[in-house]
């Protein structure tokens, strides 16, 4: 990568949404910062991850859904897109919304489980964070799956989310407003590797 592009997107929102909208099945295009990724296909266990988030969110608030694999405009002037793991919101929040990628008002919040390649650090634990605290987006919950943590960044001001405590699995979380919920972690160490 050269100096600055980071600055220089590599191509244009309408290149990229066109380039996505072609891709292969299977094949997950983001782009984030203005950098075009890949994001790989998710493993069982990480699927796994979701679906017991989903199943929880509907005994403790049947009223959001769990969207999963919800394709966000995301970033400064939303010039970024971002397939996020799971994205809470209320139910049929996305209905009225045309295309792959939805406008992230609404959102209470964005779920990322880490994946076994090489790109999940500063996908999921740099540009991410930024690019969601910067669409404003309440909270952003990693499931990290390389040291079994849960780190909740909440409160997003000016790019930036203020709060990104850490947490071991296995303890019970409470997850700050708008979701207002306590979660119990220990089911994740099923799925450890």
């Amino acid at each position: 990568m050269t100096p600055g592009t980071a600055q220089r997107p590599q191509m244009s929102v309408e290149d990229f949404e066109e380039l996505a909208r072609r891709a292969p099945e299977g094949v997950k295009l983001e782009l984030i910062d203005g950098k075009l990724e890949v994001k790989p296909l998710p493993d069982q266990r990480h699927r796994g991850i979701i679906m017991w988030l989903i199943r929880l969110f509907m005994q403790l608030r049947p009223e959001l859904a769990l969207y999963p694999e919800q394709g966000l405009r995301i970033g400064a002037y939303r010039k970024g897109h971002a397939w996020a793991d799971g994205a809470l919101a209320p139910f049929n929040h996305f209905i009225a919304q045309e295309g792959d990628w939805a406008d992230p008002d609404g959102v209470l919040m964005v779920v990322e489980v880490t994946s076994r390649d090489r790109d999940t650090d500063r996908r999921d634990r740099i540009d991410k964070v930024r690019g969601y605290a910067e669409a404003g987006i309440p909270i952003y919950l990693l499931i990290d799956r390389d040291n079994d943590t849960l780190v909740v960044h909440s409160e997003p001001k000016d790019g930036r989310y203020q709060q990104s405590p850490s947490y071991a699995w296995g303890l019970t979380v409470e997850l700050p407003q708008p979701v207002s919920i306590p979660l119990d972690t220990e089911a994740l160490k099923d799925y450890a590797d």
